[in-house]
């Protein structure tokens, strides 16, 4: 046994996946980078950022502490990366060819709700991740047997800590007597319950189901708004109002917004949404509702912003730009005032 097999026989690590008790390997093998490949329609970003650097340096330093977890590729090729896509970033970065991976057989949707519950660990992740990670996640259980109907409504009752009805197992990958890596879960209780799939999904991340549905509505909106709503130019409120227009009124409001540079409030986008139901809502009405003017605003002032990036960093956030903006003119006037 290899020094890093040595290392990681006997490591455990929760995974919470839907899955019955599955054998899913024997032992941690060395895998060449190149080796590895993304999953397929991975919502999760991996940004080149500060963390990322911290995470290449602890790396360098004590090695990766815990494997990666991939599955023989689907195309036959190589192996589909389930949980580590900033550890191999990290690694790429740092020059390492090599890392240690737990290689197990999983079908798509045990693949796909291990990724997204090994991930929904991460903080700071973003609202587009999570609305993509939901989707992702009640689709495979919906496949494995479950129901994943859900509401759409903007006010949801949260689910109640202590129900009695609803009993989550965590499943754990552990070796057994023999050294073989196993899943394990009892999701077959859950099954005979008859528990909803998103009341398992509220239970275990802590959100209510309604408040899974809204983020899952998210994934209606087209790139651009929901960069913006990353970014935290819009309000996740606001974003899934405007989830219900269609696609050509969202890049018609995107390009209004631009013009115009605003965004709607939640009783604008709100009233946009029922226009659109109705099938009133075009660029003119756009341009009308946004021009009204909102509570507690009575000046907007328009600065187009190429006009000052030069002086920004460039990984500075449009909020992170106005707060500097608001700073630097306080002190520009305590400064007159002192003068005075």
């Amino acid at each position: 046994m290899s020094k890093n097999e040595e290392m990681y026989s006997s490591w455990q690590g929760d995974l919470d996946s839907q899955s019955e008790k599955v054998k899913i390997g024997q032992k941690v093998e060395e895998i060449s980078l190149n080796q590895l490949k993304g999953f397929k329609n991975h919502p999760f970003k991996v940004e080149t950022n500060t963390a990322l650097f911290e995470l290449m340096q602890s790396i360098e330093r004590e090695g990766i502490l815990v494997p990666l977890l991939a599955r023989p590729s689907p195309d036959g090729n190589g192996y589909e990366l389930i949980s580590g896509h900033r550890r191999k970033a990290a690694c790429e970065w740092a020059g390492i060819t090599e890392v240690p991976v737990i290689i197990c057989d999983m079908d798509d949707n045990e693949a796909t709700i291990a990724m997204v519950n090994s991930n929904l660990q991460r903080e700071n992740i973003k609202p587009s991740e999570k609305a993509y990670a939901y989707k992702m996640r009640l689709e495979a259980m919906k496949r494995q047997g479950e129901r994943s109907d859900l509401t759409s409504s903007q006010v949801g009752t949260k689910l109640e800590t202590d129900n009695p009805t609803v009993k989550i197992s965590k499943l754990q990958l552990s070796t057994d007597e023999h050294g073989l890596v196993e899943l394990v879960n009892q999701q077959n209780l859950l099954k005979e319950a008859g528990i909803r799939a998103d009341d398992i999904l509220a239970k275990q991340v802590g959100e209510s189901r309604n408040q899974i549905a809204r983020y899952i509505r998210l994934t209606n909106l087209i790139p651009k708004i929901l960069d913006m709503v990353d970014e935290e130019k819009i309000a996740f409120t606001v974003a899934v109002e405007l989830s219900y227009l269609n696609e050509e009124e969202q890049y018609e409001l995107h390009a209004v917004m631009d013009l115009e540079q605003c965004t709607p409030s939640l009783s604008q986008a709100n009233r946009m949404k029922r226009m659109s139901q109705t099938g009133n809502l075009d660029m003119d009405a756009m341009y009308e509702v946004l021009g009204e003017e909102k509570p507690n605003q009575k000046i907007l002032i328009k600065i187009q912003a190429d006009r000052l990036d030069q002086y920004f960093p460039s990984n500075y956030t449009d909020k992170q730009k106005v707060e500097l903006i608001e700073k630097l003119v306080k002190s520009w006037h305590e400064q007159k005032v002192q003068k005075r």
